[in-house]
């Protein structure tokens, strides 16, 4: 009964259709919400609005009037989110950010960044970078491995008489499609274009643009198959 009625509150909450597995034990599952009540209570401590949002107590978010939030946005703990930027941070409906992940709209305060917009449904991974001045953009539907970084800035490094620190930075931006799977460790560069339905491999160093629904993998990445 008591089952019943959690998977039924999930699924009402979430709008998808949600079943617990019939092995998790009663004192787990309680122990589970419990956690999630008081993240959500820290959710409207930190980000300052009342909405259905769930953030552990140990996690730091700077400028939280950049935030826009939909329902059910999840931080884990000790994460790092700092959206001083232009366009702030837009996070969709059932977003989770996992443990240790740090999110940074700016690079230096000298030219604030571009910010961060994420698509419902979306899934990063524990222990990830976001290195958003460029512009980070996440399609509906798509998720992250762990140790996951995207760097959507680049240093220019020309002028050898001139120190690369202060040869000033470039941005393209970074672009990922709908219904991703973004491997573990994977480094997405400055300038990259992932196309829906692609499939990044643990570890592949990506630049560049890739076409739809294809699978890449190495350092730098290159098309190992399509799945079309």
């Amino acid at each position: 009964m008591l089952r019943r009625f959690i998977n039924h509150i999930v699924t009402s909450i979430k709008g998808e259709m949600f079943e617990l597995d019939a092995k998790i034990p009663l004192g787990y599952l309680f122990a589970f919400f419990w956690g999630k009540a008081w993240m959500c209570f820290w959710g409207m401590v930190k980000l300052r609005r009342i909405k259905r949002v769930f953030v552990h107590y140990s996690s730091t978010i700077k400028c939280p009037d950049y935030i826009q939030t939909s329902n059910n946005l999840s931080i884990d703990r000790k994460c790092h989110i700092d959206a001083l930027s232009t366009n702030g941070i837009v996070f969709g409906c059932n977003v989770s950010i996992g443990k240790y992940t740090t999110i940074e709209c700016t690079g230096s305060l000298k030219a604030l960044g571009y910010g961060l917009k994420v698509g419902n449904c979306v899934g990063l991974g524990t222990h990830g970078f976001f290195g958003c001045a460029g512009g980070v953009e996440i399609g509906d539907d798509t998720i992250f491995g762990n140790f996951v970084s995207l760097h959507s800035e680049n240093h220019n490094y020309h002028d050898r008489n001139i120190p690369i620190r202060l040869q000033g930075v470039t941005r393209k931006g970074i672009k990922i499609g709908k219904d991703c799977w973004i491997g573990s460790k994977a480094t997405i560069l400055d300038g990259s274009i992932i196309g829906d339905g692609c499939i990044v491999a643990a570890g592949a160093v990506v630049r560049g643009v890739i076409p739809p629904y294809s699978i890449v993998g190495g350092v730098p990445a290159k098309i190992l198959k399509s799945r079309i």
